[in-house]
């Protein structure tokens, strides 16, 4: 039987997820990085190009205008989707009667398929659509959600923060079960009630899983790509057209592997900086927090 020191014993557990890791992240990142320097279409061998498709992507006006759309959804959508779950979880977090009913309607959507979802989204978003109908109610001209640059694409925003409210809400409702009343009832006697104790005791005590919900919400706005494909296919003229959607446009449309893997790259950058990001605001967290008179 084989011994092993007691060193090597936590690399042993870790072993078969880095296994897994390796087989369905690294070597494909290796891959991709590889053919990026290629051009191939999958029909014909790989040509070698060196980096004359980094060269395309840099004077590429479409690749531009993905990444203003995909850096525009993270401005608008992740600060919404850090802030409006949080209230709902306070809202939530409340003991009434009937309560388990609201938070599992807000967690209704979580659950929904996205195609699903994309699809009734599309229905409502039609120009005889319920929404257009509801202004023409009340007297308002109907607005063209997806067939105008300038709606389209915060049209797909509002479908990704429905559906998202629902599971950033969980994730902060776990947070708040885990503050003392306590520190509630201690607020109150100071004189801190209603919202100021949640801006007192909650916000400073939810920051960590702020910051989570920030890049967690953050990297699925840069990798969104269903609800686009479902409901815009990136019109109309590329504005709602994203960086993965013009991966998938490259690569499975116009069979450009080697210039689509060039994008991947990119788009790994990117949230390989934002993965960096939550690290380094984590430990600032934890060094803040160790500080705080709340703890």
């Amino acid at each position: 039987m084989l011994k092993f020191k007691p060193v090597f014993t936590p690399y042993l557990f870790l072993f078969p997820a880095l296994l897994m890791l390796t087989l369905t992240v690294f070597w494909p990142a290796l891959q991709a990085f590889y053919l990026s320097l290629f051009s191939y279409d999958l029909l014909t061998p790989p040509e070698w190009v060196g980096f004359k498709n980094f060269q395309q992507l840099w004077t590429d006006e479409v690749f531009w205008e993905t990444l203003k759309n995909t850096l525009l959804y993270l401005i608008i959508v992740v600060p919404i989707l850090v802030f409006a779950p949080l209230a709902l979880a306070i809202l939530v977090n409340q003991k009434l009667r009937g309560i388990n009913g609201f938070r599992t309607a807000y967690y209704v959507p979580v659950v929904i398929s996205m195609v699903v979802a994309g699809i009734a989204w599309k229905w409502l978003y039609a120009e005889n659509g319920f929404l257009n109908q509801l202004l023409n109610a009340i007297s308002f001209p109907p607005i063209p959600w997806l067939t105008s640059p300038h709606v389209a694409l915060f049209s797909v925003m509002a479908v990704t923060i429905w559906k998202g409210l629902g599971y950033y809400m969980v994730i902060y409702l776990a947070g708040l079960q885990g503050i003392p009343l306590e520190l509630y009832e201690a607020a109150t006697i100071d004189g801190s009630d209603g919202l100021k104790k949640h801006w007192d005791i909650t916000l400073p005590l939810m920051k960590p899983y702020m910051v989570l919900v920030g890049v967690i919400s953050a990297i699925s706005s840069t990798k969104v790509f269903e609800e686009v494909y479902i409901m815009t296919q990136g019109g109309p003229r590329n504005s709602s057209k994203t960086i993965v959607y013009y991966l998938y446009e490259q690569g499975f449309q116009q069979l450009e592997f080697g210039y689509a893997c060039t994008i991947g790259l990119i788009l790994f950058l990117i949230v390989l900086g934002l993965s960096i990001l939550r690290l380094g605001i984590e430990r600032f967290s934890e060094t803040v927090n160790s500080n705080s008179p709340l703890l």
